[in-house]
């Protein structure tokens, strides 16, 4: 009798043994279906946190902007298929009245703080807008610089022909605040609505000289010659960007900031001559 009880108490423990082995097993397997379901959860979160960039950008952006944003705007493209990027270049005051007016754009891009506040200050942009470079003036002269300008006081000289920005481009209110720090007076021949329209008139030797930043006298090459002067030190320029409240695409506009912000994008603005922020 002793020894049946002695093998059904083992069977027992034998049973309950293999029941707890196949209990352990069960878990084992569901706590590796619940890991594997959460990794797939993860990366299915992270994809649509991430969704692939697509729809057309509009960048509203200061005339002196046209040359490095223009390469910065094929970059994009390529490293982001389906996507596009639409310029308007121009005078910042220009820019921001059309977008505080309704023009459809995603993108501002100005250069002046002044000239943003327009557009902030209607709650037209989104956040607040960050320096991403600084700019500073120069003299641009026809090449050769025949009428041997050397200084700012230079172009108040009789017969010179000079061109500025108007005064309320950010360019003209520059010039106007170098102007103000040597003590000079000065009458253009005309004023121009942005600094490519000042820097044209040289390069078509309709002027003798004009006011330019330095970015652009380093754009146009051999067309012009350029000429620093110490006043100008006085009259550095801050250029802020931002989002506007009614971008079509988000998005998009978002990432094209984040490559204007980007060591990429300081690279390329820094060579065609703009200052760090």
């Amino acid at each position: 009798m002793k020894t049946r009880s002695v093998r059904r108490t083992r069977r027992t423990l034998q049973l309950a043994g293999a029941g707890a082995a196949a209990l352990m097993a069960l878990s084992a397997c569901s706590s590796s279906s619940d890991t594997d379901n959460a990794t797939d959860t993860s990366g299915k979160s992270d994809t649509s946190a991430s969704p692939k960039l697509s729809g057309t950008v509009t960048v509203f952006a200061a005339a002196s902007l046209k040359e490095s944003f223009t390469t910065l705007g094929k970059e994009f493209e390529k490293q982001h298929p389906g996507t596009k990027v639409s310029f308007n270049f121009g005078g910042s005051d220009a820019l921001a009245a059309s977008i505080t007016s309704g023009a459809p754009a995603d993108v501002f891009a100005a250069a002046s703080p002044k000239t943003m506040a327009i557009v902030t200050d209607r709650k037209d942009a989104v956040g607040a807008p960050a320096t991403f470079v600084r700019n500073q003036l120069e003299i641009a002269t026809v090449p050769g610089n025949p009428h041997k300008v050397a200084s700012l006081k230079d172009l108040t000289k009789s017969g010179l022909k000079v061109v500025l920005c108007d005064k309320t481009v950010p360019c003209g209110a520059a010039a106007q605040k170098a102007l103000d720090a040597g003590g000079l007076k000065l009458t253009p021949v005309s004023y121009e609505q942005d600094v490519k329209g000042a820097l044209n008139k040289v390069q078509l030797k309709e002027a003798d000289a004009a006011v330019v930043y330095k970015t652009d006298v380093k754009a146009a090459g051999g067309k012009v010659e350029g000429v620093e002067f110490p006043e100008s030190a006085k009259a550095i320029n801050d250029y802020p960007i931002a989002l506007l409240k009614n971008a079509e695409h988000a998005e998009t506009a978002k990432a094209f900031i984040a490559l204007v912000q980007s060591a990429e994008g300081q690279q390329v603005l820094s060579k065609a001559g703009f200052l760090k922020p």
